[in-house]
């Protein structure tokens, strides 16, 4: 669910024309479903966020790319963590592990700040679309002008050109709008309730007749399957209760399938918590909200949640057939293609995408191993030298003195001998 969006991204200077495009779009299509006969709104939705998701899909395949990687680099990242672990103070330490870490991510081929990129990417838009879906009476103009005419704004006379319609209109509404304002106007009417309606068309007689014959068109395109897309469903034992149940489920789903295969972290560990609410607190804060918003954003949750799982379900599938190995592969063919433009040169391909901390703890046993048969070999030079030197001595009836080169030689040995069992 794209409750995030609710947290004033609709201010952003950006937002805006990215919503005027989105609804441009948006009108355009409910045009086309109503030259059909098929002018509803919930099916627009449906079909419009079937249409932003596959606009949207190669950001979704690049971030379960991204998440199938970690889940196998996270292994040496975290060998990396434990070994500077308690040296937060120690700068060059964790100049070490930063530099450390980027060479694990530029082994497989990934960038540290991808996924913060492509998250960046897709808020405006989903800020964007939350906008349109919650006032699609201002961008779909076959809605909008219906609510001109009651209003009496479109060169036709409506309950505008009576004498304190504003005051009235408050009266119904029970707070207080700026009716002069056309968008405030609209999208307030938009959400009337049958009741205020009905206060409405007895408040203004006169245009009584008027009003019916709109809004029955704007009902019309507004309601699917007995609900009205406008209306908040609210708390009550009626079919609208389905949508902020559906929207609950879906997105669990939703979450539960894009965390497949994902490694799961230690209870102790603070990304599991993190990773516990996103599972159960999300979707049932969604269910919340859809409660108290419009509708046609509840159906545009649920439609979002279904896509994004069936999207997730096939990308998934296509990685496990093509393998991790091969992922890397492509990632840093991608990267020398870069490189080589900059005149950089190429790097190496990681065979076996799937090291592990067990590969990089036997690489390091095995330099051990080679350091300590180096040592040994010149352990067992010198003491073939003293030996040499011994003889030699035996031989010319001569014992070797303290200070003499055999005795130095001995020193040596000595030495190494002592500072190989310290190691």
């Amino acid at each position: 669910m794209d409750s995030a969006i609710l947290c004033g991204g609709d201010n952003l200077s950006i937002i805006k024309p990215i919503a005027q495009l989105l609804g441009y779009i948006l009108d355009i299509l409910f045009k086309g479903l109503n030259a059909m006969g098929i002018g509803n709104i919930a099916i627009a939705i449906i079909i419009f966020t079937l249409l932003v998701k596959m606009l949207m899909l190669p950001l979704q395949i690049k971030q379960q790319k991204m998440t199938k990687l970690q889940s196998v680099m996270n292994p040496e990242i975290k060998a990396i963590q434990e070994k500077y672990k308690g040296k937060n103070s120690d700068t060059v330490a964790m100049q070490k592990m930063q530099a450390e870490t980027k060479a694990v991510y530029e082994k497989y081929g990934v960038s540290q700040w991808g996924s913060c990129v492509q998250l960046l990417i897709q808020m405006p838009i989903l800020f964007a679309l939350y906008r349109v879906f919650q006032q699609i009476p201002l961008y779909i103009s076959q809605i909008k002008v219906l609510f001109l005419n009651i209003l009496g704004v479109n060169g036709v006379d409506g309950i505008s050109s009576v004498s304190g319609y504003a005051d009235t209109l408050n009266e119904i509404y029970g707070k207080t709008v700026d009716w002069s304002n056309t968008s405030t106007a609209v999208t307030t009417l938009n959400s009337f309730t049958a009741d205020q309606w009905t206060k409405l068309k007895e408040a203004f007689p006169a245009f009584s007749d008027m009003i019916t014959q709109n809004l029955d068109k704007i009902n019309h395109m507004n309601t699917f399957l007995g609900v009205n897309m406008s209306q908040n469903p609210g708390f009550g034992l009626h079919i609208a209760i389905l949508i902020p149940i559906l929207a609950g489920v879906t997105q669990f789903i939703s979450v539960k399938v894009s965390q497949a295969g994902m490694e799961q972290p230690d209870s102790d560990n603070p990304a599991a918590a993190s990773m516990k609410m996103m599972t159960y607190f999300m979707p049932i804060m969604s269910a919340f909200l859809a409660i108290s918003l419009p509708s046609g954003l509840g159906v545009y949750w649920i439609a979002t949640a279904v896509i994004q799982t069936i999207q997730t379900i096939f990308i998934n599938r296509y990685y496990d057939k093509i393998g991790t190995d091969k992922i890397v592969e492509k990632n840093v063919e991608k990267r020398n293609k870069k490189r080589a433009k900059k005149g950089l040169p190429a790097e190496t391909i990681v065979k076996g995408a799937s090291v592990t901390t067990k590969n990089v703890n036997n690489n390091k046993n095995s330099a051990n191993s080679e350091r300590a048969k180096k040592l040994q070999e010149k352990k067992e030079a010198n003491d073939k030298k003293i030996q040499e030197l011994r003889e030699s001595a035996a031989a010319n009836g001569k014992a070797v003195k303290p200070g003499s080169l055999a005795d130095k030689v001995g020193m040596v040995s000595r030495y190494n001998e002592v500072n190989d069992k310290r190691k």
